[in-house]
């Protein structure tokens, strides 16, 4: 069963909403988080990238960074620009980008759940990221970044969201990035508990985004023992039928070594492989668009090899490393390379182009994006996914709900 709770959320008074939510500290670089922020002394990259207010030489793991961030954020609290319910609540957050809309549910998730995996992950972490969340959480004394979870779809819960959400939201705005952001609070005790009778028939929750802010909670949780509210953490839950995954490309620095006309040989002997007179963007599993020397080429898997191996291997970013990245290009292990870069599909394939073009990189991969069935099912294998192999669009905005522990 998946535990959900309600929780005093901290949040923006409703006129400040879209000027103090911001992006993911992750998504931005601290520079163009500085760029973003400047003249905006409510902005919530001064609580989630605090370097920027920093000298410019300041380590962005500094005990100095840490220790503004927990300073800005208690500015935002007494000016009274955020403030935290009275009551334990649940909230519903809707965002729509484009045609695409998604309707999730914002609550608190057991950490014991998560170390149980009944909450199931599907990548690895990195020690220095988790630490780095850590240092976050524990300076801040909170949680202001949510963790991005999915499940499979319930009539009930729609049902129950739906209504829920014809009633006057509490925070509407529109991100200058033309993301529409709107939630409704939920007090109604009656509708509090259907909500957790529904849920708590759900088998498990799954992490889309936020593994490190995941599994910092978790180790707080056990540091603390569980004191506070630290046996929680922020999250939001959203149907997996809602979910909207694109593509997360790859460009490659460098040829290993091997000329052009080597790297297409080896993709000719590995599936079909087409010349295109304009950019790739593939339309299907299996296919993959290759930019390389100021050409497009349409690369389609044999699919002999494509149905062979676990479903880890069956996917196209695993297809990809363990075929070409890794004994064509030398790229053995793509969470420390530095010769590769990933680059998320809301960038579109210009920026591929622009890689290549400018001579910083030798060749691009554009893919197809993967699908959420098969996130669920490998996670539920107790399997994990290749390191960048889903971006989820649109992206939950820090500052909009945040958990005292």
């Amino acid at each position: 069963m998946a535990t959900l709770k309600p929780f005093k959320s901290v949040r923006p008074r409703q006129d400040l909403a879209a000027e103090i939510c911001e992006l993911p500290y992750d998504v931005l670089s601290s520079v163009e988080a500085q760029e973003a922020a400047a003249g905006r002394s409510m902005s919530f990259f001064h609580v989630s990238k605090p370097e920027i207010d920093l000298p410019s030489d300041t380590h962005p793991h500094a005990d100095a960074v840490y220790a503004k961030g927990a300073e800005n954020f208690q500015h935002l609290l007494q000016q009274g620009f955020l403030f935290q319910d009275e009551s334990p609540c649940f909230y519903l957050y809707r965002q729509i980008m484009g045609e695409h809309s998604q309707t999730g549910l914002v609550a608190a998730a057991s950490c014991q759940e998560y170390l149980d995996e009944i909450i199931k992950r599907h990548e690895f972490t990195r020690p220095d990221k988790e630490n780095d969340r850590v240092r976050h959480i524990e300076s801040l004394n909170a949680q202001t970044g949510p963790v991005f979870l999915t499940y499979r779809a319930q009539p009930e819960l729609d049902r129950i969201f739906s209504s829920q959400s014809s009633h006057q939201p509490s925070v509407d705005f529109t991100a200058s990035d033309g993301v529409r952001h709107t939630a409704w609070t939920v007090t109604e005790a009656s509708v509090i508990q259907e909500i957790q009778k529904a849920f708590g028939e759900i088998p498990s929750l799954y992490i889309a985004d936020g593994h490190h802010r995941s599994a910092a909670a978790g180790r707080i949780y056990q540091s603390r023992q569980g004191k506070g509210d630290s046996t929680t953490f922020l999250t939001v839950v959203f149907p997996h039928n809602q979910m909207q995954i694109l593509a997360y490309n790859r460009a490659v620095r460098d040829l290993n070594g091997h000329q052009p006309e080597e790297v297409l040989s080896t993709l000719q002997g590995l599936g079909e492989l087409i010349d295109s007179e304009t950019p790739v963007d593939p339309t299907e599993k299996n296919e993959i668009g290759v930019y390389m020397a100021h050409h497009w080429y349409r690369f389609r898997i044999s699919e002999t090899l494509a149905q062979s191996g676990t479903a880890v291997e069956q996917l196209d970013v695993s297809l990809l490393q363990n075929h070409i990245l890794s004994p064509l290009l030398g790229i053995d292990d793509p969470r420390k390379s530095e010769r590769i870069s990933f680059v998320g599909g809301i960038r579109g394939l210009q920026a591929l182009e622009q890689m290549v073009d400018s001579g910083s990189h030798a060749v691009a991969f554009a893919m197809h994006p993967t699908r959420i069935e098969d996130l669920m099912h490998i996670s539920d294998d107790g399997g994990i996914m290749p390191p960048k192999s889903t971006w989820f669009e649109p992206k939950l905005r820090d500052g909009m709900f945040s958990q005292l522990i």
